[in-house]
């Protein structure tokens, strides 16, 4: 049994088909217990979970879960099985990813608020139905917590970012009257590990250059000045920018309308296409995960091209964002389950910038995976490192210090 300590705040991160959630312990600044639902709607979804410093990590097996069984499951089981009370819960953060053009800040979530959220849909249709889910089902689970929830937002880190830089090209009063401009997203996990880096060299953070990758089935690269992000890759939504698992990231916005005048698709048809059939699954063809395009890299011609496509807008972006800085980065952070994980893309990727003076250490980077923190440059190379994210601790640092406040 988990030791009792009221300062626990349960950090839940709802996508479409997976609900990450953690138990963190604001004081010491640890995770207590994290898991994810995963696989949801199908006969194959489980949820896996692993308690306080143990390794062992648990797989329970439950058919066509939902989001609302999940939370259940995860509360009347997971979460009474190894805390001492409930009560010791103060609060529930979530992760919401786009907080449109008037959410700019953490914010406790009431029916003013979850209407805005509502209204931000069209910014993250991937993402924000199923966070106000979560918000709606842990208000169920936790009826005692209903209004001690707290919304933090992706986009909130990118508020710094300037106008030259958030706007686009397009008639101004899109931008005044309807918000259309860049939000970017991840800002969470940039945020953390841009600290993180910080921490590491033992620097203040607001004389440090650092270009984050966060890397996962989304991707996003964010270039922070002084702790500020001055630029990101995603867009007004998620869509635009990297290449991503199932997203296509940046096209020419002629193709749309080729696809719709003349190939004859409906705009949902459009929206499925660049949001869930293309990325790496639609040129692979067969799989949106990494880990397929390496193990087949150099036997499927689909595969290889895949990853060369993938480590090639990474690298062009990297090396876009020197600009913004004046002078070469303090450091290149790589995060995110591509990010921390997959040797291939960052050795890849990193000799593209050599010109630049970045220079992969291979065998360190090789047996950095796994949760591994590491420098995986050479010394005489600009600064690359891995470091892994944890969204849910600003997530929970964000609600309990919001709740302190309001209390």
């Amino acid at each position: 049994m988990i030791r009792k300590i009221e300062k626990y705040v349960l950090v839940l991160n709802c996508g479409s088909s997976s609900l990450k959630f953690a138990v963190i312990d604001v004081i010491e600044q640890e995770k207590i217990l994290f898991g994810t639902a995963e696989c949801l709607n199908s006969k194959e979804s489980r949820i896996i979970y692993q308690r306080y410093r143990d390794q062992k990590k648990e797989t329970i097996l439950i058919k066509n879960l939902t989001h609302k069984r999940s939370i259940n499951f995860i509360v009347q089981t997971i979460l009474l099985k190894n805390l001492e009370n409930l009560n010791s819960i103060v609060g529930i953060g979530h992760r919401i990813v786009h907080g449109g053009k008037e959410l700019n800040r953490s914010v406790i979530i009431n029916n003013k608020i979850l209407k805005k959220i509502q209204e931000s849909v069209p910014f993250a249709p991937l993402h924000n139905p199923f966070g106000i889910i979560g918000f709606k089902e842990a208000s169920y689970a936790f009826p005692n917590l209903k209004n001690k929830q707290v919304a933090v937002f992706d986009t909130t880190f990118h508020n710094s970012i300037p106008r030259e830089s958030h706007l686009y090209a397009i008639p101004y009063y899109l931008y005044k009257k309807y918000g259309i401009r860049r939000y970017g997203a991840h800002g969470i996990s940039h945020q953390y590990v841009s600290e993180k880096f910080a921490k590491i060299v033992k620097k203040d953070i607001k004389k440090l250059n650092i270009i984050s990758c966060h890397l996962g089935n989304g991707g996003s690269i964010t270039a922070i000045v002084h702790g500020k992000s001055v630029d990101t890759s995603m867009g007004m939504t998620p869509l635009e920018g990297l290449m991503m698992g199932t997203r296509s990231g940046d096209i020419d916005p002629s193709i749309i309308f080729y696809l719709y005048n003349v190939l004859k698709m409906n705009v949902s048809q459009i929206q499925d296409i660049l949001t869930k059939k293309s990325g790496i699954l639609g040129i692979t063809q067969v799989s949106n995960d990494m880990r397929f395009v390496e193990n087949h890299y150099n036997k499927n011609v689909h595969a290889n091209c895949a990853m060369k496509m993938y480590c090639y807008r990474l690298s062009k972006y990297i090396a876009s964002y020197f600009i913004t800085m004046n002078k070469f980065p303090d450091g290149i952070v790589f995060t995110g389950g591509i990010g921390e994980n997959s040797v291939m893309v960052r050795k890849i990727t990193m000799d593209k910038l050599k010109i630049f003076n970045v220079k992969c250490d291979e065998k360190i980077n090789s047996r950095t995976k796994f949760g591994k923190c590491a420098m995986i440059s050479k010394s005489d190379s600009i600064p690359v490192w891995v470091i892994p994210t944890n969204e849910e601790l600003i997530i929970a640092k964000e609600t309990f210090d919001l709740l302190k406040e309001k209390s």
